[in-house]
């Protein structure tokens, strides 16, 4: 069980990132519109980028073994960064902005799901090359587990984010909410950016 956990805690640290992915998927929570198409969307694509970066990566950690080196070494230095910015942003005031222009039509919904998902850039880095580039690192079988993990994170994260919109709203409204998320992100980027250098000197 052990890559399947590694998968969720990696998937839940890039996952809850703020963005605008997720201030959209928490604006239609907050409204009670499409709580069920705009999470579900969000967290099938990720599925899917997620396998196809664990099945590519992966293998091609197989067939070049030392690729297993360098994508160890790119990996943790990506999270360490991804940790310092997080650590960052919980130093400096942060607030959500106020919900607007809300789209209430399932067509205009989804085609905006869709776009603030795989028209942003970083999607890509987060799931196809970073997580296949971790994920590779547990093996032929451990890879996939480790998908799995990161997939359950996915779902869950973008569920629980829609449907408790109404009450996390008031919350992330204010600027030490967001100061303690980044915190939390901040040491599960740098924990696992630091297992992944003990896991290449094992």
């Amino acid at each position: 069980m052990y890559p399947v956990f590694g998968g969720f805690l990696t998937g839940a640290g890039l996952i809850i990132a703020i963005g605008a992915q997720n201030a959209f998927v928490l604006e239609q929570g907050i409204k009670k519109q499409h709580r069920f198409i705009v999470p579900f969307i969000c967290s099938i694509c990720d599925v899917c980028l997620i396998f196809l970066g664990v099945a590519g990566m992966g293998r091609l950690i197989e067939i070049h073994p030392e690729f297993r080196y360098y994508s160890a070494i790119g990996g943790a230095v990506f999270l360490f960064w991804y940790g310092l910015k997080s650590f960052i942003s919980a130093m400096q005031p942060r607030s959500m902005d106020d919900p607007s222009d809300a789209v209430s039509i399932k067509g205009p919904v989804i085609r905006t799901t869709l776009a603030l998902t795989l028209l942003n850039p970083h999607v890509y880095l987060d799931t196809i090359v970073l997580m296949g580039a971790v994920g590779g690192q547990y093996g032929p079988t451990g890879k996939y587990l480790f998908g799995v993990g990161a997939s359950i994170s996915s779902i869950l994260w973008f569920y629980l984010l829609s449907f408790s919109g109404v009450l996390l709203a008031p919350l992330f409204r204010q600027q030490n909410t967001w100061r303690i998320l980044d915190g939390v992100i901040a040491c599960t980027m740098f924990a696992i950016g630091w297992n992944i250098l003990l896991m290449r000197n094992g």
